[in-house]
């Protein structure tokens, strides 16, 4: 079989954004701290694999995957930058891909332009450096896109390949029989390699499911021949297929989603930043390119164009959550962070239609091809540059809801071994489970079974009177906490955690607190007994 070999300017919009995006990624990866989930991240994913199947019976299951991908990486070396490296590879892979994608359906400084601009949006920057599997799963989505791509043309023809057959001295009928085996073989090979990618994609994250509509619209749109549709329906049949497992297991834990609250008024717009620009400098000019890329027809007839590829990529997925979320909450950006590809490759269409325009009334067709592409990567450049900020800060610690490395190198200064730790609530044990160091020696007076064994997240604490009977003994305690745990009208629901709060409120008093980003850090001791 004869491949035909990309060409050096495909080569470079592929491989110029996927340098960008690494500088980009690796920029202050190590930033001196994990945050909740990171944390969930590396205490699940350093335990034994039985211990990780345990756990997912009961919570997490839709992170499995994630976790035993992340289970080698972490045995190796179970640093913040080994947590975050899978990340930033695939937000790499991604910005690359984003550049073949715009190759391929365009040209390739629509390819470039495209890349570059996913690589300085600072919502591909920030979950770059995210040990969780949001990157991971942008990088199946956009790959599945360009299979899809792949896909819909191989089905329309050989895929631009040639066998190697039976000589011509062969019988015609053997000779073609040939031919159409190997077509035939050419043409499922990339529908099996779709549905492949998509199946794992969607098992690092099942709402990734939503690609699979943004996909028909695609194929809707370019009015894709019957044939198109049967391979397609059967890849999607054997994904949601593969699926429907995790889906019922998942269902079962939707209590981890609780905290999720219908999408506000301001949601949409906080997403059309998220994706195309925080800044009025560039989302303005970014919102134009996109108007006028949606200006010519979306496709041709049997054929994929474009905008028919990344504009259902990129409103399909957000859409229907939003639309899902407003009566069950589930929105959240991250849940469709893998839509974002498909505004660069708009934007950078529309470039391409006004760079089109003005290199008409240029007199030499290559010099205006030229000139294009260098003032469209100094125009990303100058879009870089005036994100640089939010780049920055996004890059600090205090940006993410919590800061655990803070707050155990406070306990580990100001507790000693033995003294007696309570966790309000439950959950904020994942302090001491990320930096075991700053807590080490001391006494989790309310635990019963850490998480390892009891196949929880945080482990199983004692009952009430259990808890009851081991705060009574105590003479002086300290809190990990919640600022909200602590507030006086808080009643939880747990009969552990109201009585954590009674015994805390009636018998002790606060003597000494350290607050950091999200936790507190309090010492109590016991109250004096009244005076006679």
């Amino acid at each position: 079989m004869v491949v035909r070999r990309p060409q050096p300017s495909t080569l470079v919009a592929v491989l110029v954004p996927t340098i960008v995006m690494s500088g980009i990624g690796l920029w202050g990866i190590d930033r001196g701290g994990m945050w909740r989930d990171e944390a969930v991240t590396v205490q699940v994913a350093r335990r034994s694999l039985p211990q990780i199947w345990h756990l997912l019976h009961s919570v997490d299951v839709v992170h499995g995957l994630y976790y035993l991908l992340m289970h080698p990486v972490l045995a190796v070396h179970s640093g913040e930058v080994a947590l975050r490296l899978p990340s930033l590879c695939a937000a790499a892979v991604t910005a690359g891909l984003v550049g073949a994608l715009g190759a391929r359906l365009a040209r390739p400084r629509v390819g470039l332009w495209a890349g570059l601009l996913y690589a300085v949006t600072p919502m591909a920057g920030h979950f770059a450096q995210e040990g969780r599997s949001y990157a991971l799963v942008a990088a199946g989505a956009t790959g599945a896109t360009l299979l899809l791509v792949r896909a819909t043309d191989a089905s329309k023809g050989d895929g631009g390949s040639r066998a190697r057959g039976p000589g011509r001295h062969a019988p015609a009928r053997h000779r073609h029989w040939h031919r159409h085996r190997h077509r035939h073989r050419h043409r499922h090979w990339h529908w099996y390699a779709y549905g492949g990618v998509v199946t794992v994609t969607v098992l690092l994250h099942e709402l990734a499911v939503l690609l699979l509509l943004a996909h028909a619209v695609t194929l809707v749109l370019a009015r894709m021949p019957r044939r198109v549709w049967w391979n397609w329906a059967r890849a999607a049949g054997a994904v949601l297929l593969v699926l429907l497992p995790l889906a019922l297991v998942s269902s079962g834990q939707s209590d981890q989603v609780a905290w999720l609250g219908p999408p506000g008024s301001g949601t949409v717009e906080d997403l059309l930043r998220s994706f195309a620009g925080p800044t009025q400098l560039v989302l303005g000019p970014y919102l134009l390119l996109i108007a006028l890329a949606l200006r010519s027809p979306l496709a041709r007839r049997g054929e994929l164009s474009l905008p028919a590829v990344a504009l259902p990529l990129l409103l399909v997925p957000p859409a229907i959550l939003l639309a899902v979320s407003r009566h069950w909450p589930l929105f959240h950006d991250r849940y469709v962070l893998y839509a974002l590809a498909g505004a660069p490759l708009l934007a950078a269409a529309g470039a391409d239609r006004l760079a089109g325009a003005a290199g008409a009334r240029l007199g030499s067709p290559a010099a205006a091809r030229g000139v294009a592409t260098l003032l469209g990567v100094l125009a990303i450049a100058l879009a870089f540059v005036s994100q640089l900020p939010v780049l920055r800060e996004d890059r600090n610690p205090a940006r993410r809801p919590d800061d655990l490395a803070a707050l155990s190198a406070v306990a580990a200064r100001r507790m000693s071994p033995g003294d007696p730790v309570l966790f309000l609530p439950a959950v904020v044990r994942r302090t001491a489970v990320a930096y075991p160091k700053g807590f080490q020696g001391v006494r989790d007076i309310a635990l019963r079974e850490p998480g390892p064994v009891s196949g929880t997240i945080y482990g199983r604490e004692v009952g009430p009177g259990e808890l009851r009977r081991r705060l009574d003994g105590l003479d002086r305690l300290w809190v990990v906490a919640e600022p909200y745990a602590l507030r006086p009208a808080r009643y939880p629901p747990e009969p552990a955690e109201q009585v954590k709060l009674a015994v805390v409120g009636e018998q002790f008093v606060p003597r000494a607190e350290f607050v950091r980003k999200g936790s507190v850090l309090r010492l109590y001791v016991r109250r004096p007994p009244p005076a006679a």
